[in-house]
């Protein structure tokens, strides 16, 4: 009942971007918050880009300029418009949706990851 397929990685250069995709379906349940995690090997996953679902945004410092998040709310879909990819972004990016179920309690749902690897 709830499902996050992700799209939208794959190999740049540095420099280029790439527009990652995440669609949530929960039915019949509803989704707050939405967001991406990246992690790489060795590393704990960390907090990419959120955004609520009124449009408040938080990225992480070294994304910041660069990195753009939005959500079609509609759709149930969040995005991640990446530029100027630095090496550093390498990892696997993960989507996450804070799912609401019956009766007002949250729960996390994660996307299955999809691989980003700059090239310098």
């Amino acid at each position: 009942q709830v499902n996050l397929v992700e799209s939208g990685g794959g190999l740049v250069q540095a420099g280029e971007s790439l527009r990652l995709s995440c669609a949530a379906s929960v039915y019949p349940y509803s989704v707050a918050a939405m967001g991406w995690y990246r992690q790489t090997l060795g590393k704990q996953r960390e907090l990419v880009a959120s955004i609520t679902r009124d449009g408040i945004k938080n990225y992480t410092d070294s994304v910041k300029g660069r990195f753009t998040i939005s959500r079609d709310n509609a759709k149930n879909t969040v995005y991640l418009q990446m530029t100027s990819l630095k090496p550093e972004d390498t990892a696997v990016y993960y989507c996450n949706a804070e799912v609401v179920y019956y009766g007002g309690s949250r729960g996390d749902s994660w996307g299955q990851g999809t691989q980003v690897t700059v090239s310098s």
